[in-house]
Parts: C-alpha cells; sequence; structure tokens
C-alpha cells in the first residue's frame, strides 16, 4: 500500500486531454509515432487524447516527457491572473560581486513569473474562468454588449476575493450562456432546442463542477457538451424537435441558414467553430474527435458549399477574406433572430441538484425494491425439487383390450329358454345339496 502510494504520488502530472493533442501536434508528433515511442498501440494514444483513460506506471512517465513543452521565455501575466496572485516576493541581495544590471533584471522577472505561477495553480479554478479568453467564452458570435474594458474590470473584481463554487458558476453562466444558445441555434435551427441544450449542458457542468473547474477551458468544456446534446439524432423523435423554426424573412440570411442545416451535422459544426467562434484548425479538430487533416476537408467542403447559396463568399480572393467575411455573417445572422433567453444560473444549479437527488431517490427506491422481491421469492419459494407430472399421450401399435360381444336375437332367445328350462333339465344339470 506504501509503495503503491509514494509511486502515484511521484507520477507526473498529465495536462488535460485537448492540451494532450494541441502539444503533441505542435511537436509535430503523429499518433503512430508516439504510439512507438511508448510501447503501446495508436488507439491507446487515441484514448489518452480523448479523456477517456489515462497512463500509468513507467508508460505515464515516457507520455509526459514526450509531450512535455519547451522552456518558454518568462511573458508578461494577464492581468486577471496578476490580481489573483499575491506579490512577488523581493529578491534576496546577491552576494559580491554585484551582477550586472540585465543579469539582476532576468533573475527578478524569472522569481516573479515563478511566484505568479504558483498562485496561479493554487487558485486555478477561479483564474481560468475570471480570464477567460474572449473568443472561447462568448464565442465572438453573440458577444454580449460589452466592451473589453468592462470585461476586464470585471475579471480584475473577480480577482480581489476567492470565488465559492456556485458564484464562479454562476460567473462562467453569465459570460458564456447568451452567447451559447445563439450557437446552438445556428447548429440546429431551433430555439426551443438551443436553450434546453445549453441548459442541460450547464446542468452536467455543475453536476461535474469539480472536474470542469479545473479544466484548461471551462467554456469550451461546456460548449462540446451543449453541442453534443443539440446535434444528438434522437431529437427527431420528439414532435417539438422534428421540424426547425422559420427561416429569417431577408434573403441573404435566409440563403445561409438554409446553407447550414443543409449541412451535415459535422461539417456544419466545424464551419461553426472555426468560422463562427473563431477556434484555431487543431482545437476545432480536438472537440470535433478528428484528425486535423480531416477537420480541415471538412471546412473547405463546408465553405464551398455555403459559397454555393452566397455569391459574395465565392467572390472572396483568399480563404482567410471568406473566413472573416463568413464570421461577420454568421454572426449577424446569431443577432438578429430572437432566441430565448436562457433560464437564471442558480434555477439552472437547482435543476441539476434536483435532478441528482431524483435519480439517487430512484436507485435506492429500485434497490430496496429488488431487495424485497428477492426476500419475497425466497421465503415462498419450494424447499426440494418436485419433478412435474408427464401429460398423458397415446400410445399405438398396442391391440385393442378384448371383451364379450353383443348378443344377436338368437342369442338372447337361447338364453332365455335356457334359464326357463334350467330347473326341468337333467339332474347333472341341476346341483343337489346331499
Amino acid at each position: 500500500m506504501t509503495r503503491s502510494t509514494t509511486d502515484e504520488a511521484a507520477a507526473p502530472q498529465l495536462p488535460s486531454p485537448k492540451e494532450r493533442r494541441r502539444l503533441r501536434e505542435a511537436k509535430a508528433l503523429s499518433e503512430e509515432q508516439v504510439a512507438a515511442a511508448v510501447g503501446v498501440t495508436r488507439a491507446t494514444v487515441r484514448s489518452w487524447e480523448t479523456g477517456r483513460t489515462s497512463p500509468r506506471g513507467r508508460k505515464r512517465a515516457l507520455y509526459a516527457k514526450l509531450i512535455a513543452p519547451g522552456p518558454k521565455a518568462p511573458t508578461t501575466t494577464p492581468s486577471a491572473v496578476v490580481a489573483v496572485a499575491p506579490a512577488p516576493p523581493e529578491p534576496l541581495p546577491a552576494p559580491p560581486p554585484e551582477p550586472a544590471p540585465e543579469a539582476r533584471a532576468t533573475v527578478a522577472a524569472q522569481a516573479q513569473a515563478e511566484a505568479e505561477s504558483a498562485a496561479e495553480d493554487k487558485r486555478a479554478s477561479t483564474a481560468k474562468i475570471a480570464a477567460e479568453d474572449k473568443r472561447g467564452s462568448t464565442g465572438e458570435i453573440a458577444a454580449e454588449d460589452k466592451g473589453e474594458g468592462a470585461a476586464e474590470g470585471g475579471a480584475e473584481a473577480v480577482g480581489e476575493r476567492r470565488l465559492s463554487p456556485a458564484e464562479a458558476f454562476d460567473e462562467l453562466y453569465a459570460r458564456t450562456a447568451p452567447a451559447l444558445v445563439r450557437q446552438a441555434y445556428l447548429l440546429t435551427g431551433r430555439r426551443a432546442l438551443a436553450r434546453e441544450s445549453v441548459e442541460r449542458a450547464f446542468q452536467l457542468a455543475w453536476h461535474r463542477w469539480p472536474e470542469v473547474a479545473v479544466d484548461r477551458d471551462p467554456a469550451g468544456w461546456v460548449r462540446a457538451a451543449a453541442y453534443e446534446y443539440a446535434m444528438s439524432p434522437w431529437h427527431r423523435l420528439r414532435r417539438a424537435h422534428r421540424h426547425p423554426d422559420a427561416p429569417p424573412t431577408e434573403p441573404g440570411k435566409r440563403a445561409l441558414f438554409d446553407a447550414l442545416l443543409d449541412l451535415p451535422p459535422a461539417y456544419r459544426r466545424t464551419l461553426l467553430l472555426y468560422d463562427g467562434v473563431g477556434l484555431d484548425l487543431p482545437e476545432t479538430a480536438a472537440e470535433t474527435e478528428a484528425s486535423t487533416p480531416a477537420a480541415a476537408g471538412r471546412l473547405m467542403t463546408a465553405r464551398a458549399a455555403v459559397a454555393e447559396r452566397l455569391p459574395e463568399l465565392a467572390a472572396a480572393p483568399s480563404p482567410a477574406e471568406q473566413s472573416a467575411l463568413l464570421h461577420d455573417r454568421l454572426g449577424g445572422l446569431a443577432r438578429a433572430e430572437h432566441v430565448p433567453v436562457p433560464q437564471p444560473a442558480r434555477a439552472v444549479r437547482t435543476g441539476s441538484e434536483d435532478k441528482a437527488r431524483l435519480w439517487t431517490r430512484a436507485a435506492i427506491a429500485g434497490v430496496a425494491l429488488l431487495i424485497a422481491v428477492t426476500g419475497l421469492t425466497l421465503h415462498t419459494a419450494p424447499t426440494h425439487y418436485e419433478p412435474p407430472i408427464a401429460p398423458a399421450e397415446r400410445v399405438g401399435g398396442v391391440p385393442p383390450r378384448g371383451g364379450p360381444q353383443q348378443l344377436t336375437v338368437q342369442d338372447l332367445q337361447l338364453q332365455k329358454s335356457l334359464r326357463e328350462q334350467l330347473a326341468h333339465g337333467p339332474e347333472r344339470l341341476v346341483p343337489q345339496l346331499r
């Protein structure tokens, strides 16, 4: 027990599954190369990068060393992290001879970076929510009507004190839920389903908040959950979501709306993440669980299909201009439509807690019912085995049972005469007592 606990404590820490894939692609390593270096199969490496499993023991150490990022020069810390991190300690006086001013500046910068990194690890959940990237959190499609200065001021205000889990969840919900509803509407074309998808995703996030709070991109975690629920094919069986809502009345927006819904779900999601939300290609591939070349192929095919409906998109001279134009058109379509406002964060949290409580009680009731049925069966079951009586069967090949035949008229007359004349017959026929 002591040895295994020591080994687990000494095992290197691994980044999140999405970060593992990004680090591998940043080093230009394929899944086959990583699998050959660690000594596993390609499917195992893909399972590590999707979060289904995690390496252990020697393979964990080799995998962590293989995807470890290279050394980076100290950079300026974002304002939100600086607000959370304490002031760096003053550098100790160096022994003589006195170093050069450039060396003292380098040492001070390194000490400051180390102190800020330690404080950031200590407050990982708060710092990640407060310093969330505006592109990933709001999606840039339906960003709230707030300036960058207001967002940075709110992040600094949040960083002044440590947030509770409920406050951190409410902050994440307030910043990302409206944008996610608009994104889900572009993905499905159904307003009610878009709102339901976002609320279900946040209920799942609150249910797994210890996991979501330490994720590198909490908004991306919720976005992926909302997209998965919104694109589920089982919604076609529901009467309310069987058909999409009415398209926009403006011809340009209607053409874009119809072009989006005509795309296959995987291609539509890739186009929305890359050109709408603004993710780069590796992040888009990781969120759609596809390889980077496959994501690039889906993106080009989706752009070509949309360009057939939008002449101005086909007239764009470069892919970059096509992406910018498509980003503006998607943003305009999302902001023009009146999508429903999601419920307050408190209602979503209480709904998640009530659902978890309901499922817990249902599981307990099911187990109690199973125990009761098992006890009743044991009480009423027979204590010994009684073989069943075999059913009757017709037996063939046996002659019919014999017996006296029916008497004819002559036989009856003879029988009558014998009975009448029996006493007048010879003595030998009449027994006498002697």
